[in-house]
């Protein structure tokens, strides 16, 4: 494939809608906002629209993205180049204020997603969309890749009474939509009644992966490095909930995993006669940060070998439940608080469901778990697919 897909915010510099010509414009972005050149947004869109652009935001982990980890919020600030301000949306309030909103008309959102339920971009976007709608201000989603493809979904649906700023609406963890889709679902499906616009791609199809794009990758967080790593994440998020590390202090998170108890060898033995499309290599590593810092851990890297026929959060959760097999009196599961919530085991929160965490811990056989998901993903698939942008 690797033929070159242009974006949203591409496609907005090229052809500006007239609406709006003397907007006053505000923008949501990171450092992954940039175009083919590696120029960013809100240089690109203030030289476009000279003056109107008044206000950013940024989602979790900064305008810089340079915050590490889950609540680790990141400050207001006044943008130098610009000179104007920056709101953090991951502050003393995840919810954009009316005194925000109030110095702009439209906000523009350039945000690059990974296709999964617990990342939390897409629930800073709706809370804008319902802002907007609660104050007549439009929106415009520049739409980009998921890179994990359009097609794969995956995994239960989240329970309603597991809400939480890591999953705000029954969707899979892994979800096969756009940014722009799924914002497009979100405003509809949960009538939000925002006056939402979208700036599709031009190239981009349901099929492809990150390197069928021929964009270069810019990271959106601190851990997700690589396309590799939005691979993996979908499943190995879910030690995030546990005394496991999940990589995070390596050069190589959510692509490696482990912890200084753990038997690799009876560990592999099982997990490679069910995990397809990828292979467990044995590692050592030394996190320097985080959890089991300057600690040896023995795991594993994840390679995967066939991204079409992997499944990331299905291989997680029998590794998950391989690991509690056997080390029960070392394995522990995470407590509060996560992600704002102080109460709900952070588990429960990442799973969407706390009858997944009693599947895990007794025993239950997960190779069903597959076809148990696919009715309530078939329904998913229905509904969302109104919203697809791409065939």
């Amino acid at each position: 494939m690797n033929k070159h897909v242009t974006i949203g915010l591409e496609n907005l510099i090229a052809n500006p809608p007239d609406f709006l010509k003397g907007k006053r414009l505000g923008l949501l972005s990171n450092p992954a906002s940039v175009d083919h050149h590696f120029n960013h947004a809100s240089k690109l869109i203030h030289r476009r629209f000279p003056d109107q652009l008044k206000i950013l935001f940024s989602p979790q982990h900064g305008f810089y993205a340079e915050k590490q980890d889950n609540m680790i919020e990141s400050e207001h600030f006044v943008e130098p180049d610009l000179n104007i301000p920056v709101y953090s949306l991951y502050n003393e309030t995840r919810i954009p204020t009316k005194e925000m909103f109030d110095q702009m008309d439209v906000l523009l959102i350039d945000i690059q997603d990974v296709g999964t339920r617990v990342y939390t971009f897409i629930y800073t976007i709706s809370f804008c969309l319902e802002v907007a709608a609660k104050f007549n201000k439009q929106v415009v989603i520049l739409d980009r890749p998921n890179p994990i493809g359009g097609i794969q979904v995956e995994g239960n649906l989240l329970a309603e009474e597991y809400a939480s700023f890591v999953g705000r609406f029954p969707i899979p963890m892994r979800h096969g939509l756009t940014v722009g889709e799924i914002s497009q679902f979100f405003n509809k499906q949960f009538n939000m009644g925002c006056d939402l616009t979208i700036i599709p791609m031009t190239g981009w199809t349901r099929q492809m992966y990150w390197k069928d794009t021929g964009r270069f990758w810019i990271p959106p967080s601190p851990n997700l490095p690589t396309p590799n790593s939005c691979i993996v994440y979908p499943g190995q998020v879910i030690f995030e909930g546990t005394n496991i590390s999940e990589g995070r202090g390596t050069t190589l998170p959510f692509e490696q995993f482990g912890a200084p108890f753990l038997d690799t060898k009876k560990i592999k033995a099982k997990a490679d006669k069910i995990i397809k499309g990828a292979c467990l290599r044995p590692v050592n590593f030394e996190p320097t940060s985080g959890k089991c810092q300057g600690s040896i851990c023995k795991g594993f890297q994840i390679h995967v070998t066939s991204p079409y026929e992997f499944k990331p959060y299905f291989s997680s959760m029998i590794l998950l439940q391989l690991i509690i097999r056997h080390h029960m009196d070392d394995f522990k599961f995470k407590e509060p608080p996560y992600e704002y919530e102080f109460k709900k085991m952070p588990i429960d929160l990442i799973l969407g469901s706390k009858a997944m965490r009693k599947k895990l811990t007794n025993l239950e056989d997960l190779t069903l778990l597959p076809d148990k998901w696919q009715q309530d993903l078939e329904r998913f698939k229905s509904l969302s697919g109104k919203y697809y942008l791409y065939e």
